[in-house]
């Protein structure tokens, strides 16, 4: 049996909701095929009050082993370092993740918020919230730099807004079952399993990325969404074209720009207005370019693949 204790701190449920919607393993799946016990979980648990201090202190005793620990929603730390804008179970909330982390076995953090501080460590951060091993891209975040688990392991970061389901749950079992070892993480504490790849990949509109063929609408289902709606897909590590989500689709494949969810820049630009849904250009050529790519080679491949673009780059080849 492997014991799972699920926090929430700042957040919005966004992760609650997408975990409880896996299908590859399912929740259900969790508990009745893989040994996952949830010890309490804000949706799910049921017990309050004093029960719930209760569990809380004897999983920090070792009474109840604790062996992951997850945590979706950023640290609150205001105001003035004191976390009393967060409490919960009569502490503030970072008190509580200080005593469960050093019992953990092992921490998963859950979405943007708990990963890199997401919305609301955007400047000016009034909330002081921090993700629970970096801000934004900088290393440290709550727990610091050199935190480590008692399984040796840093905070397993599954970022995202929210983070795909079967992201959770595979990570989840790879644990229970013991098979943690054989995930890399990457430099950002990611799973490399899930992304080690670029959302473009498996993208639908590969071929209009190609061509230059580009779109200005939402919901088109042909042209590429990078070089007028503000795409992201290029430039940001994930498999949400490579694992769909609802088994079904994706953003760009459902004619929405990626905005990057995954990178602990999000959301880009601080949200100023024009900067969302909208490629950033200097004479034509996008500010920024996928990795390896540089300006003026990308000026010479524009030119190239606008005069070589067969009509059928324009065709909607969903159409039956």
């Amino acid at each position: 049996m492997t014991n799972v204790l699920w926090l929430q701190g700042g957040a919005c449920s966004g992760n609650t909701m997408s975990f409880l919607n896996a299908e590859e393993p399912t929740v259900c799946d969790l508990i009745a095929d893989f040994g996952i016990k949830v010890l309490w979980h804000p949706s799910l648990g049921l017990e309050l009050g004093n029960n719930l201090q209760t569990l809380l202190w004897d999983c920090i005793s070792g009474k109840i082993p604790l062996d992951i620990l997850v945590f979706e929603g950023s640290v609150v730390n205001a105001p003035n370092g004191t976390g009393e804008w967060n409490r919960f179970a009569d502490r503030p909330m970072k008190d509580w993740l200080i005593d469960l982390a050093q019992a953990a076995s092992f921490i998963v953090a859950v979405g943007d918020c708990a990963t890199w501080g997401g919305i609301p460590a955007m400047s000016p951060n009034p909330s002081e919230s921090q993700g629970l091993q970096f801000l934004k891209r900088q290393e440290g975040g709550f727990l610091g730099k050199d935190f480590r688990a008692k399984s040796g392991l840093p905070v397993i970061n599954i970022p995202g807004c929210p983070a795909h389901p079967d992201w959770i749950t595979q990570i989840l079992v790879a644990i229970a079952t013991g098979r943690i070892a054989d995930i890399a993480l990457d430099e950002l504490n990611r799973p490399q399993t899930f992304f080690n790849t670029y959302t473009q990949t498996g993208c639908t509109r590969n071929v209009h990325f190609a061509y230059k063929a580009s779109t200005a609408e939402f919901g088109q289902r042909k042209g590429c969404l990078f070089y007028d709606l503000g795409c992201r897909g290029p430039m940001t590590h994930s498999s949400c074209n490579r694992i769909l989500w609802n088994r079904v689709s994706s953003k760009t494949r459902a004619g929405m720009p990626c905005l990057g969810c995954t990178e602990p820049e999000f959301p880009f630009f601080d949200l100023k207005p024009g900067t969302v849904f909208k490629t950033q250009t200097v004479m034509g050529v996008p500010k920024e370019l996928p990795p390896g790519v540089n300006k003026k080679d990308y000026a010479l491949l524009t030119m190239v693949a606008k005069d070589a673009a067969p009509p059928w780059a324009e065709e909607d080849f969903f159409t039956v």
